[in-house]
């Protein structure tokens, strides 16, 4: 399904002008991806507190949700193509209304970076839809709204795709002096580092964000599971700079996929700023 939906997606945005890479793909497609997913994860958070006879309050106003703008369904569960958006209207709502109120996050919560809110803001803030027909970008987001997230099996898969992705792009990138570090390679120098839980993990260079994930499940697998250590893991271990704006972006993306959004156990805050100078 994931192999299917994101070859679905990459035909769709051969067509547009705005897309002329594989660096643009792995873009648009990440920030799509993201607020689906962030739909999911407080959609299950909202069912979890009607369980138990709470309010969830939601991240994001209605009119911004997933379920509002991109997908929303009739009474029947189906998508209701008169509430939909498509072509310019759908353009002019994202790049107009959508992105801007995403910005507006970072300043929102500045005083607290390590929250899921100061994250969107941050994504936002470095990023800009670049799909300039509303007729793609209404494919892409009926490709993407088609996937899971929330089961393990999911996240693996969609984890694994989306790393070939990352590493497409740093083929396509070195020319403009991008570079993917290979998985085995990653895991080979952290394997050799032994990091322990409560020492800091800097990367200088983020990049993609491959050392800061996997240096994350290797301590995750390696340490005892009190809740000092989880909220040490989570809280106070991973620390990233980058420089470059797309880079930082897919950073971003791939740390949120993989640890802020995955679930109660395995939640994972990190600081990583946007270096501003050589």
């Amino acid at each position: 399904m994931f192999e299917q939906a994101f070859t679905n997606i990459d035909n769709a945005l051969w067509k547009d002008a705005g897309c002329d890479s594989e660096l643009d793909y792995i873009e648009q497609t990440s920030w799509v991806l993201f607020l689906k997913y962030l739909n999911d994860l407080e959609q299950e958070k909202a069912d979890e507190a009607e369980l138990q006879g709470k309010t969830y309050n939601y991240i994001l106003d209605e009119t911004y949700r997933w379920s509002t703008w991109a997908y929303p369904l009739d009474a029947n569960g189906e998508l209701d193509h008169n509430a939909m958006l498509t072509g310019d209207d759908l353009i002019d709502f994202v790049n107009e209304k959508l992105f801007p109120y995403l910005k507006k996050f970072r300043q929102l919560h500045i005083d607290n970076p390590q929250t899921i809110e100061y994250k969107i803001g941050e994504i936002f803030s470095e990023l800009k839809n670049k799909m300039h027909s509303g007729y793609v970008l209404r494919d892409v987001i009926n490709e993407v709204n088609k996937l899971p997230f929330l089961s393990a099996q999911d996240k693996h898969e969609l984890s694994h795709l989306y790393e070939t992705k990352i590493k497409n792009m740093g083929n396509a990138g070195r020319n403009g002096g991008q570079y993917y570090t290979p998985r085995p390679l990653i895991r080979t120098m952290i394997h050799v580092v032994d990091p322990k839980i409560g020492e800091s993990i800097y990367d200088g260079s983020v990049g993609s964000a491959g050392f800061l994930c996997e240096a994350y499940d290797y301590l995750f697998e390696r340490m005892e599971k009190t809740t000092e250590n989880l909220k040490t893991l989570r809280e106070k271990t991973f620390y990233g700079k980058e420089k470059k704006n797309l880079a930082y972006i897919i950073g971003i993306m791939n740390m949120g996929s993989m640890l802020i959004c995955v679930g109660k156990v395995q939640k994972c805050y990190y600081w990583m700023d946007k270096a501003t100078s050589n």
